[in-house]
This record gives structure tokens, sequence and C-alpha cells, in this order.
């Protein structure tokens, strides 16, 4: 199975931008610079999927125009599988090896909502981390999920594409009614006596 890759510490907690916004809905640019830049990026993006308690996070998730995903997701044996990739290229299985897993899915950009999503049930990705280093991430079940769903995001894809109308339209609704518990900066965190408090 994949080997994890260690995620970076320090960021800083960043909103996440919501369904809707243009960032969401299209194809990223490519990582051609490896720099502080974006090295403070993923740094940032750890910290937000964490506060968020999320599996993955993709760039255009804290409004960033660049194909860079990560996550931090169990494989089959409950294990946590960590890394952060630009540049993916996925892989998945055709044919007679294709086998679909309809489960649960949701996303953070649109936070409260889930509905099933039909999905293959292996998955493998290539790329480079945030040094320009080579990686391979495979998966299955729920890390096979997490791999297609973060570089759907880098395409301009959010899963509520690939769901019927009918769905898509329970996802909002769903998300409506829990609104308030997800404002506008969510899910940035606060110190209040010494305690992290997120909101």
């Amino acid at each position: 199975m994949s080997q994890s890759r260690p995620l970076p510490d320090g960021g800083s907690v960043r909103p996440i931008t919501r369904w809707g916004t243009p960032v969401m809905h299209r194809e990223l640019a490519e990582v051609t610079v490896f720099d502080e830049e974006l090295a403070v990026l993923v740094k940032d993006m750890v910290a937000t999927m964490r506060a968020a308690r999320g599996v993955g996070l993709a760039a255009n998730q804290v409004g960033v125009d660049l194909k860079v995903f990560v996550f931090d997701c169990p494989d089959d044996e409950h294990a946590s599988v960590t890394g952060v990739v630009c540049n993916p290229v996925l892989m998945l299985p055709e044919g007679k090896d294709r086998n679909l897993e309809d489960e649960d899915e949701g996303c953070l950009s649109l936070p409260g909502a889930f509905t099933s999503c039909a999905r293959p049930d292996q998955a493998r990705v290539t790329g480079v981390d945030e040094h320009g280093a080579p990686v391979e991430f495979i998966g299955t079940g729920l890390l096979a999920r997490c791999l297609q769903h973060e570089t759907d995001h880098l395409f301009g894809t959010v899963f509520g594409d690939r769901v019927p109308d009918r769905a898509r339209k329970k996802l909002h609704k769903q998300h409506n009614e829990l609104a308030e518990n997800y404002p506008d900066d969510w899910p940035v965190t606060i110190l209040v006596d010494e305690a992290v408090i997120e909101r």
C-alpha cells in the first residue's frame, strides 16, 4: 500500500472557500515554482485541513489557483496515510478491474452535507511534493476516494458534479440548514485562555 510522507507543521488556518466561487469550478494552474511561498501554502493547507477535521484539502479550497493538495486519510487497515501532491496524475482501474463503491461523500467547501457518490474502489496518484520530489500514492476504499476527490478539485470538479440533480439539491439543502454552524471564516481558530477554540 501507499507509503506516507510527513506533512509539515507550523501553518496558519485559512478560511475555506465555498462551492460557487469561480476558483472552485475551473482547472487550476500547474505548480512550476517550488519556493518558500509554496511551502507556506502547504503548511497553511495542512493546518486548515486539521482544524476542519478533514481528510484532504486542495489549494482552491483556500482560494489559491495551483494544482496542489494535502491529505491525511486512513487506509483499509485504519492506518493514517499522509502526503502532499502537486500536479497529480490520477490512474483508475478499467474493464474487469473496475469496481464502483457507492458511499457517502462530503466536502469541506460545502460543510455539513453528505450524499452517496459512486467512485472506483482503487486509485493511484503520481506527482511531486512541495519540494519537487516524485511521489506516488496507491489506495483502496476511503483513501482511493480521497485521492480522487482531491484530484477532482484541481481540475474544477466538485463531487456534487458527479451525483444526480436530486442528490445535488439535497446537498445544498443540508448545507443551508447547517450554515449557521459554519461562518464565512470557518474554520479559522482563535485563542481563548490558551486553548484553541474552533468555530
